[in-house]
């Protein structure tokens, strides 16, 4: 399934013809091309959790040997959470049901700042909303969370809040609170607004009674008013504004695993077989992005069976 992202196959034929073409250097890996049957048969009973743990070990081994600048002076981790639809013909894959015409599987992913590679994924159904998915990860104490105004979510903010873990997100515009404190916004950094507020709304003060940070900011490039809203009352208005800015290197992840990895069209048609795929293409994303001489967002991949091959030596010395 590596050899299907290396080499963007678009069936298990395309695989294992492929694979037959390197069998020169498949026998230093001391394996054998696997025919199209077995393939089938894997794809379809060798679960996606396997998968899963090799991604979680092959990030403990490159987020350990991440070295460089941090964008951000402050010591605390930094995530973005954010989430991406993946479409599906529904008559073919009738377990993903997202609309009536229409289905679909999303990836919840949390990226880390640090070298900007996933740390997390969830993959469940299209139906599935951002913040079910949220609570069902953990955080530890200290991390900062940015995130869209998909996941606000009071009740989240209090359980966040409570646990130590800091977050940075958009204000909804019918959000009702009060403001509790007024700060001096910095001079010369677009910063309008610099507040501390307790929430209003119907019930906001029974979900979250804690007192949350309002900063408004308004945009160089375009003059939009931006108001962002945050637990942490420490950091500057500038740094919360900047926070929320980087929060776009999960977008731009999200392309480059669209455009250069194979995730918009399967091999296999089962939920196994998706999910797998899915799986396989985060793990050559780290694989990838832990050579910093192989940035994926910004390279022209080579897609064929000589690239994909010519890759196989270093797959087998950076797992083995």
């Amino acid at each position: 399934m590596l050899f299907c992202q290396l080499g963007r196959a678009h069936s298990l034929r395309e695989i294992e013809g492929g694979l037959k073409s390197c069998e020169g250097k498949l026998v230093h890996l001391g394996i054998e091309a696997p025919a199209r049957s077995s393939l089938s048969y894997a794809n379809g009973h060798r679960p996606w959790e396997l998968f899963e743990k090799v991604f979680y070990n092959l990030y403990g081994t490159v987020a350990a040997k991440t070295t460089g600048k941090k964008k951000f002076r402050f010591k605390n981790k930094l995530v973005s959470l954010d989430s991406t639809v993946i479409d599906l013909c529904l008559s073919m894959y009738d377990w993903a049901k997202f609309r009536r015409t229409k289905g679909a599987v999303k990836l919840h992913l949390v990226l880390d700042h640090d070298g900007y590679l996933p740390c997390f994924g969830l993959v469940t159904d299209g139906k599935v909303s951002d913040i079910k998915a949220a609570w069902q990860i953990a955080f530890a104490p200290g991390t900062i969370v940015v995130d869209d105004r998909g996941y606000n979510d009071y009740r989240l903010f209090a359980d966040w809040t409570e646990s130590g873990v800091f977050f940075v997100t958009r204000m909804k515009d019918n959000a009702q609170y009060e403001v509790v404190e007024e700060r001096d916004p910095p001079q010369n950094r677009n910063i309008l607004k610099d507040q501390t507020v307790r929430l209003t709304g119907t019930g906001a003060q029974e979900k979250c009674p804690h007192l949350l940070r309002r900063v408004v900011v308004i945009r160089e490039d375009t003059g939009e008013t931006l108001v962002f809203l945050s637990n942490h009352h420490g950091l500057g208005a500038s740094t919360i504004a900047a926070i929320y800015k980087d929060r776009w290197q999960v977008e731009l992840f999200f392309k480059a695993l669209k455009q250069n990895l194979k995730i918009k069209t399967f091999v296999g048609t089962s939920a196994n077989a998706v999910k797998t795929q899915i799986w396989t293409a985060l793990i050559f994303y780290v694989f990838l992005g832990s050579d910093p001489f192989l940035p994926l967002a910004h390279q022209n991949l080579g897609h064929d069976a000589g690239y994909a091959g010519a890759h196989l030596k270093k797959l087998k010395l950076f797992f083995f």
